[in-house]
């Protein structure tokens, strides 16, 4: 229903700019220091930016900008998963897709980060902000935390600016709802700390992992963008953007 009233009021010339068009205009906040890419499905969110891949049915990359304030806020979360209205019928993922798979819905752009506002807890649930996951050992294990790091360090450093998404391995990749969704082979994330200029990035398989191994999968920004084909940080000076992708960080911020 809620989505209905949308369509009417952008009928109307009165929806929320969140649903009425694609593109990143509205969204520099998260892309700040440039989009990973510059492929046709753009989509511009309140709490995020991101490229949709229609091959595949699921983004390229999920850009967010993270500051304490965001962090620290406390609405409550939902899980009111859905289809992405915005997509059109034969590219969109369904839940339907993920019924009975055996992967969880990972989002790229995750709800706990989104309690600042409720249109941004809201959009963080679309479909088009998810993936397919490993549940047990990875999901609800070492990607979480993961994430739960990435607020830790938001809230010691100020801010972040983070993109992450799949990585689909050439070969025989698996799908989920009769060949709908690729099932990503990776997960990546990569993260910007504008004030100390520093990035820290990561490169997991979709598998159960002992979470305790987190820090070996820390890679330089560079090797994210050779395995997924994506520039980040585009927007820095070019050699302070080499330094910044070229170094591996030592150990975990």
């Amino acid at each position: 229903m809620r989505y209905r009233v949308l369509i009417f009021l952008g009928i109307l010339g009165l929806a929320p700019q969140a649903f009425a068009a694609q593109g990143l205009d509205g969204c520099k906040q998260h892309v700040k220091y440039g989009a990973p890419s510059s492929n046709p499905v753009m989509l511009c969110r309140v709490g995020y930016a991101l490229s949709y891949n229609s091959e595949y049915r699921v983004p390229d990359w999920v850009a967010y900008h993270l500051t304490h304030g965001k962090v620290h806020a406390t609405l409550p979360v939902s899980d009111d998963y859905r289809a992405d209205l915005d997509l059109e019928p034969d590219v969109r993922a369904e839940l339907q897709h993920y019924q009975n798979s055996g992967y969880d819905l990972g989002q790229m752009a995750p709800s706990a980060v989104m309690r600042w506002d409720k249109l941004a807890m809201s959009e963080s649930l679309l479909l088009s902000n998810v993936a397919p996951q490993v549940g047990i050992g990875f999901k609800r294990h070492i990607w979480s935390d993961l994430e739960a790091k990435v607020r830790e360090w938001t809230l010691n450093r100020g801010e972040l600016y983070v993109v992450t998404g799949p990585i689909v391995e050439t070969g025989s990749p698996k799908y989920l709802g009769n060949n709908a969704i690729t099932v990503p082979t990776h997960f990546y994330k990569v993260l910007f700390d504008p004030v100390a200029v520093e990035a820290i990035a990561f490169v997991l398989p979709n598998k159960a992992l002992n979470a305790r191994e987190l820090p070996t999968f820390i890679v330089s920004v560079d090797e994210v963008e050779e395995k997924t084909e994506l520039d980040f940080l585009s927007s820095l000076n070019d050699e302070v953007e080499s330094l910044v992708e070229s170094t591996v960080a030592e150990s975990m911020w």
